[in-house]
């Protein structure tokens, strides 16, 4: 089957619940995105509220206080919410990488066997349904196994040597104590955590999510996504040859790319056609990193650093039928396009500034 990236686009836009603004609470918009970035909160319940008819600022908040969502280290090490019945998907895959047993990363971290000393401090610390603070847990971890290194990392802002123990389901957010961020267990967070799944019984739930968001898409293109190509290449291969074989993925051909997609996606992908479609998105939205900045057909090459800054940071962009057509600021709330607007696109930029700046206030 051959598509256009312009039809690709236009699908994708009205998956993520961009044409239409049916998103319905967080949850069923995290688990359409596969994950709302979450670094910063603000823009996470942004991420939610310019995809809802009726925006809702505090929905993502409403997610985390009734437990439907969970917050934790997950795709690329960053912090997302994703539904609580499908996160032990995302990291059992996240832990079958094993990313930390690389020698690069202990060189620069700790060592593996350090990792397995902390999970297992940390597991005693919060059971029973304990929460505890950064604070907490490190005077808890510098107790149980005196190793001054291990603390020192440990009582770093950036918290990466607790990633591994969240890719493996020990560890997750807890609820706020006064602003302060707390750790918990996640079978302490919620009575619907499973625990992890095997890697094979994962792999079919996380490329559904993602292909039905972001595809179609390459294996590598799914594997940047989740874990910055860390993934071991005969898993990724198989997982998705596998898919392949029983049907539920097919070839497509996107202007000369042969990519996967799902195949019941298929006949709204033939039909898919652009509707004229502005938005804009917040910061780090899954929009943009779902195919990741590099991706020339969502981030034009000569923009790319307009859209990805420095310290890691992801502008807030506009978006026109899915490809990204400019930035925009806040404090007043400011449009800066890449190249001119024509008149039908000034007139949707309007309403659409109108409708944002009505829901941030």
């Amino acid at each position: 089957m051959a598509l256009t990236w312009e039809q690709v686009l236009a699908w994708r836009t009205e998956r993520q619940f961009l044409t239409r603004l049916d998103g319905a609470d967080a949850t069923a918009v995290a688990r359409r995105l596969a994950g709302l970035q979450a670094q910063v909160p603000t823009s996470a319940a942004l991420q939610v509220a310019v995809r809802q008819a009726t925006p809702d600022l505090q929905a993502a908040a409403a997610g985390l206080a009734d437990r439907s969502l969970i917050r934790t280290w997950v795709m690329r090490g960053t912090l997302h919410l994703l539904p609580t019945v499908v996160a032990p998907a995302y990291l059992s895959l996240l832990a079958h990488a094993r990313s930390w047993h690389k020698g690069s990363w202990q060189k620069t971290f700790v060592r593996v066997d350090q990792v397995d000393t902390l999970a297992a401090a940390v597991t005693d610390a919060l059971a029973g349904g304990a929460a505890l603070t950064r604070d907490e847990l490190v005077a808890h971890v510098q107790e149980s196994t005196g190793d001054a290194d291990l603390v020192e990392h440990l009582a770093s802002g950036w918290g990466t040597i607790l990633k591994p123990l969240a890719w493996q389901g020990i560890l997750c957010n807890g609820p706020s104590d006064g602003g302060r961020v707390t750790f918990t267990a996640p079978r302490t967070w919620s009575p619907a955590w499973t625990g992890l799944p095997a890697p094979g019984d994962a792999a079919p739930v996380v490329i559904d999510a993602y292909l039905g968001a972001y595809g179609p898409a390459s294996p590598e293109s799914f594997d940047q996504w989740l874990i910055r190509g860390v993934t071991p290449k005969k898993a990724l291969r198989g997982w998705f040859s596998r898919l392949q074989d029983a049907g539920t993925l097919v070839e497509v051909d996107v202007e000369g790319q042969r990519l996967l997609a799902r195949a019941h996606d298929v006949d709204a992908l033939q039909a898919a056609r652009p509707h004229g479609t502005v938005r804009l998105l917040p910061g780090f939205d899954p929009t943009v990193l779902g195919p990741g900045t590099s991706d020339p057909h969502v981030v034009p090459v000569d923009h790319r650093a307009d859209v990805s800054l420095a310290g890691g940071w992801i502008a807030p962009t506009v978006l026109r039928d899915g490809a990204v057509v400019g930035t925009w600021t806040l404090g007043p709330l400011g449009v800066r396009p890449f190249a001119p607007f024509n008149k039908a696109d000034k007139a949707a930029l309007r309403a659409e500034t109108d409708r944002v700046a009505a829901i941030i206030g």
